[in-house]
């Protein structure tokens, strides 16, 4: 590959963090994201030390989450300007930065030098967590406002589409950077012309009766601090001679595997690609679809220095745009261009933006190139079915010259005599401009209404004679059928002539669907909403051009009807707006000292690490001296036994140091479950063995090489046939109350029916990791994990290894997000690697990539439950019996709990005086899931809500009235006989219905859908009762270690785990209000089993309030030791006492602990104090869906919930409000599928979809009950963990209520049932209607479908 050119050079250049970066072995292969994290790289100018840069974090490995967000600079030489731009680090190869400048977090700001006001704003605003997000929301609104200094909200809100959060529900992020849109303002609390937040924290902030917290408004420190900023430049940019020296330079990289050419110019790209046909051209390697990573290609050529390819330019015929230029640019140009064109001119541009406002996130928008675009031709890539159908033309080059081809439906189809050759590139793309008698419309439908490929989308063009309606040209191309873009260009042909009428549209849509055929196994599923989705677009198109035709001759062509015009347009989002309101603690105790913080809504003690990156995660922890990576090879089968496992060919590739197998386990190979198979695999996903290597790739490619053979047995995969082969985990768990047979003979109606519930996977931000590090003497490991549960991970590496636990230490600092799902599994990896440095006597580094930790770990547990409820005509429920199943997976793990949980709790808010619940856990082969928050209680609260609704459907009673009537009241005994006091449960109700103006706003829906047939409007309201904690005392014990230096500094310690709950600033309240110091006094260094032995799981919404009861013990033993010196010197200093009592030989350490609420259930008489307290809740929502696609918004969220009196009301609200979010999830987005075989199909941010920025409700309002009392947890406070996760199925009731309106105009049934994920395409097919009935349906067992319903 030795070309000779003039000036040639194999030297990478670039800047990172102002500091310049020279690689002359640069491999093509390596992405930036791993080359920052790992390399050791000069830091800051200022700072002379050796830094590796961890503040970026893998979230995802496909540009899907943004926690990798990097700013990428590059210098304009057309514009001579410095454009700053969002970047996926983990999809930038380092041999495309030449020259560029990389800014990271820790160049945006540090608390080393000075932190930048996004990130003061964000950590003060609670806008993180667990924080591993954080660094990427940074970095993405720090490349905006280099660009913008002054954004829209628009443009902070796009700027975060492609970010993921799975913690805070998004909505303090979006006030944190309000206020850098346009001018600041502050909420000048009570007249004094100063922000809350501008206050100590310490003071006491209130107004009477409750506090409104100042969200998204900026105070004036920051604002002079932000202004300071805006006058600085970047840190440093390479000089613009740099960019000129290297303009003739040909750039050569040589990898192992692959060889990097940019050439300086067209001419020599030309050359390049004449003599290496088959290379690739490479711009923003965002195409990450299956087998198309950079790995696969021997020579990639990197086209970005090329003039040609970067034009933007208006000629007669229409924008001639640069192959090289990239979509946000695009985006930008045509936003440039619209207004300044005439309209009928511009109506290609117009499509193309509407699809590029939603297309990807803005990191993705800003690396992937308009050619990229064209020539991958995705089937489900938005633009070009409209670049196609808009007559596009792409300027080819060669060195046999240029040449001009159209982008039509035969180039996207692939067709070699309309495709480009070998030798040749696209230079530029041409897009025309429109005339006047010509109609073009863009459609595009996905699982999310941002950041989401779509499912279906779709560019189609009429052109009719001057002046009529008669159709001269017709295009109607469609995106996500097959696997390249499809052309109904048959059914266009014939229709050509004809006129513009009702007779045209149902021809039209039967000839489309008798042209484009889905088969039944389509990949990707939704086979029948597909098909809908064909005719539906078709629909709203011939609907648009008719309003087109109307507005140009007014007097020839009729007014849409109202009917009509609710198809037109699709739904959009504004702004979201938040309102948070609780009671201070000092307006109910007047004598609470200034000094003490519980009650305040003291910032996340990491907020600021979170925010500069510098909070340290497993895999932020520096490289040890021989440490291994280890990568698994997992089960391919979900039921088989094993044959024989052939290691050979994995210990040749170079850097593989070792295979680890079950037989390399000293002691217990697990419990229950086996860390290594065995004999036989269980499930998909099962780790068989482990292979350790010098590096992570050395692993992967050892790992590939393992050789299983295995002997398939026969697999259970679903409910149903783990119900037809008896396949259970337990014994089935019962409650029953009152006389069921007779409740059901007294009833004047009953009803029966079913509901499925799809399970959800946690997709916390930072993946499963360890690192295991073997001390020099005693066997001694150190093991840094990311767990809910210290002690089962020191108990199940100690078994492993056939040591006591006393000779295993875990260590917690921060853990990127767990949610039930980091309890059991993070013992198993603890284990293999473990087993691993064991047998090699070195270090090991576990960190699971995405796709692993989604294919490895289970999630929420999959549900069926069936009904029969029993009722008189007023809506009285009397008489309930029922049925319910979880999928447990292939092993216990926590089902058995869960499937207790299910049985006591499914009665939620109502008291069916007759009720009989029976519950089991269904033992299948699919990875076993396990605990996750709300732990079967959105399960359970959906089943009962859908029975409410079956009632107040049936007996024709507003669904509100029906609630009230069956709600608990007063004094009460549960089902299992545990007494409560159902009075807040009233007031969370009377309070919900106040605030969220429940009827006014009711009867204005209802108004809408009598507007409106095709758009509807829905408003649901749901109770809650929840109740916290475990139905066994000793999972409620704590413990505490607190010691006191002579300093007077405080250092605190507990068995409880930060997961971004914000246990530990919690903790420190709580010390600071015992030993009456300020906070700055109390540090907490880290959760370990060395100094707080034989903690329980830190979950159960109890985490905080039992370590809360162990500290307070500890700091009041403490407290009272220093009675006598203070007694003698009353008026003294803290640090005078401590230095006293040290002198006077006083213990200044005391171990605190809490034996834990005292709970029992007793599933032989069915009866127990099964739980510490209840809370309760009410959430109200209300939502709009479009009837044509599924399509979907939240409106607004009204939740009141009963936190009693909140020891830090900003972490509650904000527990609240990511637990919701998480609900709306589970409920409306998040589907998990699985292949006939039990391999699940949904491995990613790309096919997993979680809530995003957009799924947020515009109005989002949270209410803490003012004037409420818990005695039994600390400082009359409530755990507010899990609570809100079940809320969020007031929004899937909402859809329910604007499905029931479509379906009752349409005259269709309204006893329906709707299984959750209320997705768009359940949504679709519920409102059922003439497209619906008119596409092609298939019988169940006639082929093998893409993906299964375990549920």
């Amino acid at each position: 590959n030795s070309m000779a050119y003039p000036l040639q050079s194999d030297e990478l250049v670039f800047f990172v963090n102002g500091r310049k970066v020279t690689e002359r072995q640069a491999d093509p292969e390596e992405l930036l994201l791993f080359y920052l994290r790992k390399r050791r790289i000069l830091f800051l100018s200022f700072a002379s030390e050796l830094f590796r840069l961890s503040g970026t974090k893998y979230g995802c490995g496909v540009g899907g989450c943004g926690a990798c967000t990097v700013m990428i600079s590059t210098y304009d030489p057309v514009a001579k300007q410095i454009r700053h731009h969002p970047a996926n680090s983990c999809l930038l190869p380092i041999c495309s930065l030449h020259g560029a400048a990389v800014t990271t977090v820790e160049g945006v700001g540090s608390t080393k030098t000075r932190i930048h006001p996004i990130q003061e704003r964000l950590a003060k605003c609670h806008g993180s967590q667990c924080g591993f997000c954080t660094p990427g929301m940074v970095m993405s609104i720090y490349a905006l406002l280099r660009s913008h200094l002054e954004p829209s909200m628009e443009q902070i809100i796009s700027a975060l589409d492609g970010n993921l959060c799975r913690c805070t529900g998004y909505r303090p992020i979006i006030d944190s950077y309000t206020s850098f849109a346009g001018e600041p303002k502050c909420c000048q609390l009570r007249g004094t012309e100063k922000c809350c937040l501008d206050q100590e924290e310490h003071m006491c902030s209130s107004s009477t009766g409750g506090q409104v917290r100042c969200f998204g408004m900026f105070f004036i420190i920051s604002y002079l601090h932000y202004k300071l900023f805006k006058s600085t430049k970047s840190l440093s940019f390479p000089p613009q001679r740099m960019a000129q020296e290297q303009q003739r330079t040909t750039l050569i990289f040589h990898g192992k595997r692959t060889t990097w050419i940019s050439p300086p110019g067209l001419k020599e790209l030309l050359e390049l690609k004449a003599k290496y046909p088959k290379a690739s051209l490479v711009l923003g390697n965002t195409r990450l679809n299956k087998n198309v990573n950079v790995v696969h290609h021997p020579l990639i050529l990197h086209p970005v220095r090329i003039p040609e390819m970067h034009v933007v330019s208006s000629t007669n015929n229409g924008l001639v745009i640069g192959a090289a230029c990239r979509l946000a640019q695009l985006r930008d140009t045509l936003m440039e261009t619209i207004p300044k064109v005439p309209e009928e001119k511009t109506k290609i541009f117009q499509a193309l933006l509407q699809q590029l406002r939603t297309l990807a996130g803005e990191q993705i928008r800003s690396m992937a190139s308009l050619g990229g675009h064209i020539v991958s031709r995705g089937s489900t890539w938005d633009l070009n079915p409209i670049l196609s159908v808009g007559k596009s033309v792409l300027n080819l080059a060669s060195e046999d010259g240029k040449r001009q081809i159209l982008l039509n439906d035969q180039f996207l189809a692939g067709c070699e005599h309309a495709d480009i050759k070998p030798n040749e590139v696209i230079v530029s793309v041409l897009i025309p401009y429109s005339k006047k008698d010509d109609f073009i419309s863009a459609f595009r439908q996905a699982e999310r209404r941002k950041n989401a490929l779509s499912i279906v989308n779709s560019g189609m063009r009429v052109i009719f004679s001057p002046g009529t309606d008669t159709i001269v040209d017709l295009s109607i191309l469609y995106g996500g059928i097959g696997s390249t873009t499809v052309s109904a260009r048959k059914s266009c042909e014939k229709l050509i002539g004809r006129q513009w009428n009702d007779q045209l549209l149902s021809e039209a849509c039967k000839l489309v669907l008798e042209e484009i055929s889905l088969s039944t196994s389509a990949l990707g599923g939704k086979v029948e909403y597909r098909r809908t989705l064909l005719v539906s677009f078709l629909f709203r198109f011939y609907l648009e051009v008719l309003n087109g035709l109307h507005w140009m001759y007014p007097f020839r062509y009729a007014e849409l009807s109202e009917e009509q015009k609710s198809a037109l347009g699709v739904l959009q989002s504004g702004v979201p707006r938040g309102l948070q309101v609780y009671q201070v603690r000092c307006d109910v105790d007047p004598g609470q000292s200034s000094q003490d913080p519980v009650g305040r809504p003291i910032m996340h003690q990491s907020g600021i690490k979170h925010a500069t990156g510098e909070a340290v995660y497993i895999d932020d922890i520096r490289p040890v001296d021989g440490e291994l990576s280890l990568a698994v090879v997992t089960s391919i089968k979900a039921h088989a036994n094993i044959i024989s496992i052939d290691a050979s060919e994995a210990l040749q590739v170079p850097g593989v140091v070792d295979v680890v197998t079950a037989r390399d386990v000293p002691g217990e190979n697990g419990n229950d479950e086996q860390a290594f198979a065995e004999d036989k695999v269980i499930c998909v996903g099962q780790i068989i063995c482990a292979v350790v290597a010098e590096s992570v790739t050395q692993a992967k490619q050892g790992a590939e090489k393992v050789k299983i053979v295995y002997e398939d047995l026969e697999p259970i995969l679903t409910i149903e046939d783990s119900i037809k082969h008896n396949s259970y985990i337990t014994e089935e768990r019962k409650i029953e109350k009152g006389d069921i047979e007779k409740g059901f003979k007294s009833a004047d109606e009953i009803i029966e029916g079913e509901l499925h519930i799809g399970g959800q996977e946690h997709f916390y931000l930072e993946t499963n990791s360890v690192l295991v590090i073997p001390r020099m003497e005693d066997k001694e490991m150190d093991v840094y994990v990311s767990t809910q549960h210290a002690t089962d991970v020191q108990e199940l590496v100690a078994s492993a290894l056939n040591l006591q636990s006393n000779k295993i230490m875990c260590h917690m600092k921060h853990v990127g997000g767990a949610f039930g799902g980091k309890i059991t599994k993070p013992s198993f990896f603890a284990v293999i690697a473990a087993v691993a440095a064991n047998k090699t006597g070195r270090p090991v580094r576990f960190v699971l990539e995405r796709n692993m930790d989604m294919l490895i770990t289970g999630g929420r547990h999959p549900f069926f439950g069936k009904y029969k409820v029993g009722f008189m005509n007023d809506g009285r429920i009397i008489a309930a019996d029922f049925q319910c199943y979880i999928n447990g997976g292939c092993t216990k793990d926590e089902s058995e709990l869960v499937i207790e949980y299910i049985v006591l709790k499914v009665d939620n808010a109502y008291n069916i005086p007759n009720l009989r619940v029976r519950g089991h856990a269904c033992k299948t082969n699919l990875p076993s899931n396990t605990a996750f928050r709300g732990f079967g209680f959105p399960q359970a609260g959906l089943f009962e809500e859908t029975c409410i609704v079956a009632v107040a459907t049936r007996t024709g009673l507003p669904h509100e009235k029906v609630r009230e009537l069956n709600m608990y009241k007063g004094i009460n005994l549960t089902a299992f006989k545990e007494e409560f006091d159902a009075e807040n449960l009233w007031k969370c109700w009377e309070e919900c219905l106040d605030k969220s103006e429940y009827y006014s706003r009711k009867a204005t829906v209802e108004e809408f859908n009598k507007k409106s047939y095709w758009k509807k409007k829905g408003i649901a309201i749901i109770p809650m009762k929840f109740s916290v904690g475990f139905n066994a005392t000793y999972y409620h014990q704590a413990g505490a270690l607190v010691h006191i230096y002579i300093d007077g500094s405080v250092l605190v310690t507990h068995g409880g785990i930060e997961l971004g709950q914000g246990i530990h600033t919690k903790m420190l309240q709580i010390a600071s209000r015992e030993l009456k110091i300020p906070l700055s006094y109390i540090h907490f260094c880290e959760t370990s089993t060395t100094t707080v032995p034989n903690g329980k799981y830190t979950a159960g919404s109890v985490g905080t309030e039992i370590n809360a009861r162990a500290v307070q013990d500890a700091c009041q033993i403490l407290w009272k030791r220093l009675d006598p010196i203070r007694s003698k010197n009353p008026n003294g200093k803290w640090k005078d006492w401590i230095s006293e009592a040290h002198k006077q030989s006083i213990s200044l350490s005391a171990t605190g602990y809490f034996k834990g609420y005292v709970t029992n259930m007793n599933w032989d008489t069915k009866k127990g104090h099964a739980f510490p307290y209840f809370l309760f809740g009410v959430a109200c929502s209300e939502v709009e869906i479009d009837c044509l696609t599924g399509d979907h918004k939240n409106i607004r969220t009204d939740i009141v919930m009963d936190a009693c009196f909140s020891i830090n009301p900003a972490i509650d609200i904000g527990q609240i409000e990511g637990a919701f979010i998480q609900g709306v999830g589970l409920y409306t987005l998040e589907e998990i599928y699985f292949s006939p075989e039990g391999e699940q199909l949904t491995l990613g941010p790309d096919t997993y979809k979680i809530p995003a920025i957009c799924d947020i409700p515009e109005k989002f309002h949270v209410y803490l009950l003012p004037n409420s009392r818990n005695s039994v947890a600390i400082y009359s406070s409530k755990g507010m963990g899990e609570a809100g996760l079940f809320l969020g199925s007031s929004v899937f009731f909402a859809m329910r209520d604007a499905v029931a309106a479509a379906r009752e105009e349409r005259g269709l049934p309204l006893d329906f049932t709707l299984n959750s994920p209320l997705t768009v395409e359940r949504i679709r097919m519920a409102c059922a209607d003439d497209f619906t009935e008119m596409i092609p349906k298939d019988k169940p067992g006639t082929s093998k479908p893409w993906a299964i319903d375990i549920h």
